[in-house]
C-alpha cells in the first residue's frame, strides 16, 4: 500500500504538502504530482500535515484518510483579541462545588487534550482518572505523610514550601492538599521515554484550557505530583504500570465561584535579537 494517494483530478499541483512535511518524505516537481520517497512509510511520523494542509482535499494518507479529517471551521477560530481574553481570564481553581464530574465529560476533555503536540508525534501520554472520593481522601493522607517525612528529612526545602503550615491547616480539617476537587487527572508514560515529560505537561495544559468550555476548572496538583514521583507509598497507591512514572496531575471540578476581572502580571523579561 502506498503511504498516500493523490486525486490527480482535483490536485492543483501546488506542492504545499511537500513543503510542510516535517521529514521531507514527499517529492514534488513543478508540473507534476506529489509522490512519496523511498522508505517514506518507515520514516513517516503520522502527523497528518500533508492531509490537513491540502486546500483541495486531494491527498489521503493510508492511516489518516481525508474522509476522517473534518475541515477547519473558520467561524469558530479565535481572533487575536478573543484569544488574549480567553488566556488572561483563565484562573487556577481551588474551590469547587460538591458535585461529581460525569465520566463522559472527562473522557471528552482527554480526547481533546490528545491533540496536544508531542515530540516526533509520539503521542505517548497515558491517563489515569481518579474520581472516587474515598480513594482521593486516602491519597491526600498519604501526601500528608510525605510532607511529614519531608519536614523530618529535608526540613530546609519543606519549610521553604510551607509544608508545616499546610499540615497545620490540614490537621484542622482544611483540605489544602487536593482542595476538595471531585477528580484528579494524572498523566503517565514510560520511564525511558525522553519525550514524555514535555508531552504530558503540554497535554495537561490543553486539558486545563479546554475544561473552561465545559464549565469546569482546574489547578495543577503540585503536592500530589511531587509525592507521586518520590514517595514509595504514594507510588504504590497509584499502581501505575511498573515501567511508568507520573508526569503531571491536575485537580478538576466545577468552580464554586466566578471571576470578574483580569489581574495584571509583571512585565515579561525579553531579550531581543532581531534585525
Amino acid at each position: 500500500m502506498n503511504l498516500f494517494e493523490v486525486d490527480r483530478q482535483s490536485c492543483n499541483q501546488d506542492g504545499i504538502c511537500a513543503a510542510v512535511c516535517p521529514a521531507g518524505l514527499i517529492d514534488f516537481q513543478k508540473g507534476g504530482h506529489p509522490e512519496s520517497i523511498a522508505g517514506a512509510d518507515e520514516l513517516c511520523i503520522r502527523c497528518g500535515h500533508c492531509v490537513a494542509v491540502c486546500p483541495t482535499g486531494s491527498l489521503s494518507h493510508c492511516e489518516i484518510p481525508v474522509e476522517e479529517c473534518p475541515p477547519v471551521q473558520k467561524e469558530l477560530q479565535l481572533t487575536a483579541e478573543s484569544c488574549e481574553h480567553f488566556l488572561r481570564s483563565r484562573r487556577s481553581i481551588r474551590v469547587y462545588k460538591d458535585k461529581q464530574v460525569p465520566g463522559e465529560d472527562l473522557e471528552k476533555l482527554i480526547k481533546t487534550a490528545r491533540y496536544a503536540p508531542s515530540g516526533h508525534n509520539s503521542q505517548s501520554v497515558e491517563w489515569l482518572v481518579l474520581g472516587n472520593r474515598n480513594e482521593l481522601q486516602n491519597l491526600s493522607e498519604i501526601i500528608a505523610d510525605w510532607m511529614r517525612w519531608m519536614i523530618s528529612n529535608m526540613p530546609e526545602f519543606a519549610l521553604s514550601m510551607h509544608m508545616d503550615k499546610t499540615l497545620a491547616r490540614w490537621g484542622k480539617g482544611s483540605d489544602v492538599i487536593l482542595r476538595g476537587a471531585p477528580a484528579v487527572i494524572v498523566t503517565h508514560a514510560g520511564k525511558d521515554n525522553l519525550m514524555a515529560p514535555a508531552a504530558c505537561t503540554i497535554a495537561l495544559t490543553y486539558l486545563e484550557l479546554a475544561s473552561t468550555g465545559m464549565g469546569l476548572g482546574c489547578c495543577w496538583a503540585g503536592y500530589f505530583n511531587a509525592a507521586a514521583t518520590t514517595y514509595p507509598p504514594m507510588m504504590k497507591a497509584l499502581s501505575l504500570p511498573e515501567d511508568h512514572q507520573c508526569l503531571g496531575s491536575m485537580m478538576m471540578g466545577y468552580p464554586k465561584f466566578s471571576y470578574h476581572r483580569l489581574p495584571p502580571r509583571k512585565p515579561p523579561g525579553i531579550t531581543w535579537r532581531m534585525p
